[in-house]
């Protein structure tokens, strides 16, 4: 039922393509499992960073099981020496590193802890721009990598820092 409103209602809804949809509908499912089981119900860019310091303190990070997710945002968003017009449709806010991002996409910094942070507000404004509305400007179109990377990320933080039982 939901699905035929949707089709009938939502700009552009009708035009994607079944595997776009799924890998959409996967991350908000993905998304309140992760804020529900890692940041304990109230996730904020700042709660992230928190989380992350966390996990380098702990040496459970593991920023190198991310280095394709990794790969794959880098190539999006920087190319040929420099930022591709995708960067700033993430819409970075202050609070979102937009620096360390910046850094990290552009190779410049390669720290373990910013590696993580940086895929993790990346993730984050996807959440954002999704749950927000930004994503309907172009009515979701080409997003199905962005959210199938994204789903990876938060499959593995799940997996390594989530309550799943």
């Amino acid at each position: 039922m939901s699905e035929q409103w949707l089709e009938a209602r939502a700009p552009g809804y009708r035009d994607l393509p079944e595997p776009d949809r799924r890998a959409i509908f996967d991350f908000a499912f993905l998304w309140s499992l992760f804020e529900a089981q890692v940041m304990a119900n109230f996730a904020r860019a700042d709660r992230i960073r928190a989380k992350v310091d966390e996990w380098a303190a702990a040496g459970t990070l593991d920023a190198d099981g991310y280095a394709a997710e990794l790969t794959y945002f880098r190539n999006r968003y920087f190319a040929e020496g420099a930022l591709t017009y995708h960067f700033p449709h993430l819409g970075l806010r202050p609070s979102d590193h937009p620096d360390l991002v910046q850094a990290v996409i552009e190779g410049v910094n390669d720290d373990p802890r910013d590696r993580m942070l940086a895929l993790l507000m990346i993730v984050w404004r996807f959440r954002n721009n999704l749950f927000h509305g930004a994503k309907w400007a172009y009515q979701l179109r080409d997003q199905r990598e962005n959210f199938t990377r994204a789903n990876l990320v938060l499959m593995r933080v799940l997996e390594h820092h989530g309550q799943l039982g």
